[in-house]
C-alpha cells in the first residue's frame, strides 16, 4: 500500500496535469513518472530515517560506553590514591626501620650498662630484704650475671630476663607461700616449715609445732614466738598457703613501720 506521502504526491500531480489540459496518454505517462518520483522520494526518506535511527542508536551506545568508562576511571583514581597512601606509609616505615638499624649499636652501648646496674640493684635488694627463698633468689641473680657475659644471647633477650627477675620479686609482695627449709634453733639446725605472707611476715614452725618463730627485721634474726599465741595461727597459715583450707583471718607478728629521720 502507498503511504500518505505518495498519495498526496500523486493527487497533486494529477491535479496539475488535469488543469493543464494534457492528453490522456500524456497524462498517464506523467502520472507514472510522478508516482515513480514519489516512490523514489519516499524510499529516500525511509532510507534517511533508517540512517538517522542508526546514528541515534550509535550515539546512545557511545554515551553509555563513555559513562561506563568514566565510572571505571573514577574507581581507578580512588584505587591509585589508596595505593599511593599505602606506598607513602611503607616508605615512612622503611625510613624508621633504617633509622632504628643505624641506632642499634648506640642503643646496645647504652642498654648494657643499664642492665648491669639493674642486676646490681636486684642483688642488693635481695640482701636487704626478708630472707625467704634465698637460695632460689640469689641463684636467679647469679644466672643473670652469667647471661650478661654470653654472646649467643641477644640484648633484647637479656633485657627481658632482667625485667622478668624484677617481676618475680614484685610478685612475692602480694602472695602467701609455704615451703620447707632449715634454720638454727637453740644452737641446732632444724628442718622447719616456713610461712611467707607477702613481705610483711616470715614465720617458721617445726614439725609438730613444738617451736614457732618469726623473722625480726630489727635484729636481723629469727626469734621464737609464744606457742600459746601463735602456734595455731601459723599452722592455719601453712594450711591456707598449701590450699588445704579456705582463706581466713590470721594473727601474726608484724614489725611496725619506721620513718627515716630527716
Amino acid at each position: 500500500m502507498l503511504n500518505n506521502r505518495k498519495i498526496n504526491c500523486l493527487l497533486s500531480s494529477v491535479f496539475i496535469y488535469a488543469v493543464a489540459g494534457l492528453s490522456t496518454q500524456a497524462f498517464a505517462v506523467s502520472i507514472n513518472e510522478v508516482m515513480q518520483e514519489g516512490e523514489s522520494r519516499a524510499d529516500a526518506g525511509a532510507t534517511a530515517q533508517t540512517q538517522v535511527d542508526s546514528v541515534a542508536d550509535q550515539t546512545e551506545k557511545i554515551v553509555n560506553d563513555y559513562r561506563a568508562v568514566t565510572k571505571v576511571v573514577d574507581g581507578l583514581r580512588v584505587y591509585n590514591a589508596l595505593l599511593q597512601t599505602q606506598l607513602n606509609n611503607q616508605e615512612a616505615e622503611m625510613q624508621a626501620l633504617s633509622d632504628s638499624i643505624a641506632n642499634v649499636a648506640l642503643i646496645e652501648r647504652q642498654i648494657f650498662p643499664l642492665m648491669i646496674r639493674m642486676v646490681d640493684a636486684l642483688e642488693e635488694f635481695i640482701k636487704l630484704d626478708t630472707p625467704f627463698l634465698m637460695k632460689e633468689r640469689t641463684g636467679r641473680v647469679a644466672r643473670l650475671r652469667e647471661m650478661m657475659e654470653r654472646s649467643d644471647v641477644t640484648a633484647a633477650e637479656k633485657l627481658r630476663l632482667v625485667i622478668e627477675g624484677y617481676q618475680i620479686e614484685n610478685d612475692y609482695g602480694r602472695t602467701i607461700e609455704a615451703y620447707k627449709g632449715s634454720t638454727e634453733i637453740n644452737g641446732n639446725q632444724l628442718e622447719v616449715d616456713f610461712l611467707r605472707i607477702g613481705r610483711v611476715a616470715l614465720l617458721y614452725q617445726t614439725v609438730g609445732g613444738a617451736n614457732t618463730g618469726a623473722w625480726d627485721s630489727t635484729s636481723g634474726a629469727f626469734t621464737e614466738l609464744p606457742p600459746e599465741t601463735y602456734q595455731a595461727q601459723v599452722l592455719d597459715g601453712l594450711k591456707i598457703a598449701r590450699k588445704q583450707v579456705a582463706p581466713d583471718l590470721l594473727i601474726v607478728p608484724v614489725a611496725a613501720p619506721t620513718r627515716a629521720l630527716k
